[in-house]
């Protein structure tokens, strides 16, 4: 038996309005990453099969942490578990803000610019479900919402991406940190029906898994309100 981390991750980001004139959705070097939340899970082989084990899901730093601070406290988290990573649009989006911000600010991240992590069809370092569910781009590009929707997942909760930049300027650090969580445990419990599909894990490993989800979301709902309303929602379907 043999025993690995993956880590779930996105981020939320507001528009460098130092840097960035232009309209419309900036590119990735002109956003500023606000949040960055992950979804630490133990993965477990038995029988040439994955078991996933929930350990922690949170935002990294506090609300009062800087662009700096943020950023190299998830650089620095990463170095530490050397795992594999899974997003929806990492590739395209959230890796690419992360690396240029951190440029900026002149941190250093190996691990995430090594090959292993920044070649694209590598699946077990970073598997972006945006690429792998559309075959690299061959099929249509669905939102996390709308496949969520189609899963029986609880997806968005009253929160999208196009309102965080207004929640930012309102002070709303607190609810845009945890609207990231939910984005990140939305994207994990995607991650598990992929995983089943290609075979990584069993029937009974992905019912496992999902129980271990909500068991874990029945006993902090009473300090973290959001992931109750999650796990409300999710049940409701």
């Amino acid at each position: 038996m043999t025993q690995e981390n993956l880590v779930v991750f996105d981020i939320e980001t507001v528009p460098d309005k130092d840097n960035f004139e232009g309209t419309g959705f900036p590119k990735p070097l002109f956003h500023i990453p606000v949040a960055i939340a992950f979804l630490h899970a133990e993965i477990v082989i038995e029988d040439l099969k994955e078991v996933y084990w929930l350990k922690e899901l949170r935002c990294g730093g506090t609300a009062e942490y800087s662009e700096h601070d943020l950023l190299k406290a998830f650089i620095d988290y990463i170095e530490k578990q050397r795992p594999r990573l899974v997003s929806y649009n990492g590739r395209s989006f959230d890796l690419p803000v992360i690396k240029y911000r951190a440029m900026k600010h002149g941190l250093s991240a190996p691990m995430l610019t090594s090959r292993d992590y920044s070649y694209r069809y590598e699946q077990d370092h970073h598997c972006d479900l945006l690429e792998v569910l559309t075959d690299y781009g061959a099929s249509t590009r669905p939102k996390l919402d709308e496949v969520c929707g189609v899963f029986g997942l609880p997806g968005k909760l009253g929160t999208d991406g196009s309102m965080v930049a207004g929640m930012y300027e309102a002070g709303q650090i607190k609810e845009i940190r945890d609207y990231c969580e939910l984005d990140v445990l939305n994207t994990y419990l995607v991650y598990l029906r992929y995983a089943l599909l290609s075979g990584k894990t069993s029937p009974s490993g992905y019912e496992q898994a999902v129980t271990d989800v909500r068991n874990y979301l029945e006993r902090v709902r009473s300090e973290r309100e959001h992931l109750g309303e999650f796990l409300d929602a999710w049940e409701s379907r």
